[in-house]
């Protein structure tokens, strides 16, 4: 996946987060039902962001950024910021 491609699928996180809150204020959706789904989507959205670092760090050091790959939700959702 190339970086584009990433930023692409970020932009569609965000809109589809953005669809999530309008949909609970029209009482479209539970609280509940928005909150597991923003999770969920901030999980991708973390692993969206590794992904890109990773390309950009290797392409930094003269590596190929192919080579970086997606990892676990769990792994990236446990990084100290």
């Amino acid at each position: 996946m190339h970086d584009s491609e990433i930023l692409g699928r970020v932009d569609l996180l965000v809109d589809e987060e953005h669809a999530l809150r309008e949909r609970l204020q029209k009482g479209d959706l539970t609280a509940a039902e928005e909150h597991e789904r923003l999770r969920r989507l901030e999980e991708e959205l973390d692993q969206c962001w590794d992904l890109l670092r990773q390309r950009r760090a290797r392409r930094d050091v003269g590596e190929d950024p192919d080579d970086a790959s997606s990892r676990p939700a769990g792994e990236v959702e446990g990084y100290l910021q």
